[in-house]
């Protein structure tokens, strides 16, 4: 967000966007949406596979006279000299006020001459002749942010986009001013599409400050999406965002990635140990790294906070995940991360303003099973051993930061997982290495696009050419394996492959001779106590060209469900649950953004003790494991409401919807719902708004009771 461009305003404009995360009853409740995120595919332009790394200029000049083309050429030699370019930075990006007010007479942007005398083109050049890339700005709209109002992109995109193209531009950051109420998805998609028309390979940063839950919508439109207004350089500023961006694991993936604004490291409102959290917890989020400070007069802490190798190789780790809050508890915060190796990046964060003791377990960041952990503390650098525990004592506002590594392979998590964000035990392809949720591309890694099946798009899977094969540690503790397979579309039709699975060496599932004109087949593997799972590609007999394939959208269940009997539903443990306004309460009501604000459940009289507060949009998801056979509850919008609200309730069986309540408001009263759950992996509970926005809909599952 942009709406001012003074130091002040700006300041005071991003603390009360940051604030309104925490206050207000409505959409902007982003840090609480759905966690159990559809696998979307991610915009398919083959670039920014992990998160970008970069400089922008806005922190530190903003519109200022220094911001000019000398500048801009100096931040590419310092990039180069001060060791940024070799620790993974690549783009030096302009911000607003690199135009001039108006267009030419042909509707083109016009660079300032003045600050940019020999054109945006000749910039380019020299940041490209650094082996940099080279990135700028613009708006959704008639016009940019600032109060200068410099054109927008708004029924410019083709023309603004083949423009850039022509400069050689790599990078495009894109605002949300003035758009005109023009629907968000239909701005930033036409300036999406443009870009790919274009032919150039233009990563595609979406300002829309998260307005509209781009998350939801952006992942097949760009590279990243902003989720929150904009950072400044303080604490609260900080860990604000942190939290609103925190909620949306879920929706990170690899080339699609949550933006919680640009790095204030260096610019001076915060301490040193304060930046380092902040570093950390950008890392930790799989955020892009975009340096804001002057590093023409940066002291040598910031370049060693900026190029810290461990801390930049958990937010460049190749599975793309972001980390997930495990454990809060008064300011005490304990992120994990999974990363591609089978190892977790672990944060402990110190809200609190002074020294506290915070410890989690392996059991808690998900990493349960290995004999012994090698703990690398990647700020100190020094590595320790444990059995279960890590813990630190931790200074008010810091941040201690671990990559913890099992001595031996351990068993997947228990619950729903999808293949391509597990380890790897060994992995071998017949052409380039395996790649995780896109396609087999090229030699290189990460050049592959979206999983094709048949013109189906898949957001996860295993990208393969024959002849592959891949393993992965069960541990004895896994129940059944459901993928579709077939020959990608990149093969544009050519390619005959079979898939094989094998349970602890024996062949358990054949898909037969699949080519490039076959449909996907879906193959399903009882896995009940394998210790290793094998998935092999060949060439069906007649050679690897073009031999593209795919494991589609292949999911693992593993471990045990809850006991046999009859469970009231809030009494269990669940494995994600989002909601549009504060947690899930249980027992209660939701109340306000608080948890345990909640009162009685209650729906038009009716009340109960046990059952689940939520407000939507929500989600809850449960593992059960097989072990379940019927779900029985009443809905419907609470008391606390006080007569608004509208919403929908619907129960899932792993992926199916087994019932509906359809829409209902505060006069309709409870409505019982009955759920066949026989053999399910998962149950999932979504609350939906009704179509009609989320204020007011706090909404009750009312008396659930699982039988098992």
């Amino acid at each position: 967000m942009r709406s001012s461009r003074s130091k002040l305003r700006r300041r005071f404009a991003s603390a009360i966007t940051a604030l309104s995360l925490f206050t207000g009853g409505g959409a902007l409740a982003v840090g609480f949406q759905l966690a159990t995120a559809p696998a979307a595919a991610a915009l398919d332009n083959g670039i920014n596979l992990t998160p970008q790394m970069g400089f922008n200029n806005w922190n530190t000049t903003w519109c200022g006279s220094e911001f000019n083309e000398d500048l801009v050429k100096g931040i590419a030699d310092l990039f180069v000299s001060k060791g940024l370019k070799t620790a993974g930075y690549q783009y030096v990006n302009l911000d607003d006020c690199w135009a001039l007010p108006d267009r030419d007479a042909s509707g083109n942007l016009v660079a300032d001459p003045v600050r940019f005398p020999h054109g945006i083109k000749a910039v380019a050049d020299y940041v490209h002749s650094k082996g940099l890339k080279f990135g700028l700005y613009s708006s959704a709209g008639s016009k940019t942010c600032d109060v200068k109002g410099f054109p927008g992109g708004l029924g410019h995109e083709q023309q603004d986009a083949n423009l850039w193209a022509s400069w050689g531009v790599d990078y495009l950051k894109y605002d949300n001013c003035n758009n005109q109420g023009v629907d968000a998805q239909t701005r930033y998609k036409a300036m999406g599409d443009a870009l790919k028309k274009t032919g150039r390979p233009i990563l595609y940063s979406i300002c829309e400050w998260g307005s509209t839950g781009p998350w939801n919508w952006a992942p097949p439109v760009g590279n990243s999406w902003r989720t929150t207004g904009d950072i400044s350089d303080s604490w609260q500023s900080m860990i604000s965002i942190a939290h609103a961006n925190q909620g949306l694991s879920a929706y990170a993936k690899a080339g699609a990635f949550n933006d919680p604004d640009m790095l204030e490291v260096g610019n001076g409102g915060m301490t040193g140990t304060e930046y380092r959290t902040h570093f950390s917890l950008w890392a930790e989020m799989a955020a892009p790294l975009l340096i804001g400070a002057d590093l023409r007069t940066a002291q040598q802490e910031t370049f060693d906070i900026l190029t810290n190798a461990d801390v930049i190789a958990v937010d460049q780790d190749p599975l793309g995940k972001q980390g997930s809050v495990v454990s809060s508890d008064n300011g005490l915060v304990v992120m994990s991360k999974p990363l591609a190796d089978g190892s977790r990046a672990v944060t402990l964060t110190n809200e609190g303003s002074y020294d506290a003791t915070i410890t989690t377990t392996v059991q808690t960041i998900g990493i349960a099973g290995a004999p012994s952990y090698t703990v690398k503390d990647l700020w100190s650098k020094k590595t320790t051993t444990s059995t279960g525990t890590i813990s630190a004592t931790v200074p008010g506002h810091g941040t201690a930061m671990f990559r913890v590594t099992p001595s031996t392979p351990v068993p997947p998590p228990t619950g729903v997982s999808y293949l391509s964000d597990l380890p790897f035990g060994s992995a071998t392809g017949g052409w380039g290495p395996v790649e995780r949720d896109h396609s087999n591309g090229d030699w290189a890694a990460g050049d592959g696009r979206t999983i094709r099946l048949r013109g189906t798009a898949y957001g996860k899977g295993l990208g393969t050419n024959a002849a592959s094969d891949i393993s992965f540690n069960l541990g004895s503790t896994c129940k059944n394996l459901v993928t579709s397979v077939g020959v990608d579309d990149e093969a544009y039709g050519n390619g005959s492959v079979t898939f094989q699975i094998y349970k602890d060496g024996t062949l358990a599932a054949d898909s037969g001779k699949l080519t490039g004109k076959d449909p996907a087949k879906k193959l399903t593997v009882d896995l009940t106590g394998a210790a290793t799972l094998r998935l092999v590609v060949t060439d069906a007999g007649d050679g690897a060209d073009w031999d593209h394939a795919d494991w589609a959208d292949a999911k693992i269940a593993c471990g045990n469900g809850p006991a046999a009997g009859s469970h009231q539903l809030s009494d269990l443990t669940w494995s994600s649950a989002s909601n549009g306004w504060g947690p899930v309460e249980k027992d209660m009501s939701n109340g306000d953004n608080q948890a345990g604000d909640g009162s009685t459940i209650s729906i038009k009289g009716a009340t109960y003790a046990k059952g689940l507060g939520i407000n939507a949009s929500s989600e809850i998801v449960y593992y059960l494991g097989g072990a379940c056979t019927t779900l029985t509850t009443d809905v419907g919008v609470d008391a606390e409401a006080m007569g608004r609200g509208t919403v929908a309730f619907q129960v899932y069986k792993d992926g199916t919807k087994v019932a509906d309540s359809g829409v209902l408001n505060a006069a309709s009263g409870a409505k019982h719902l009955t759920a066949d759950l026989t053999g399910a992996n998962e149950l999932h509970l979504v609350v939906t708004d009704g179509g009609d926005g989320n204020n007011s809909d706090h909404a009750d599952w009312a008396g659930p009771v699982l039988a098992c």
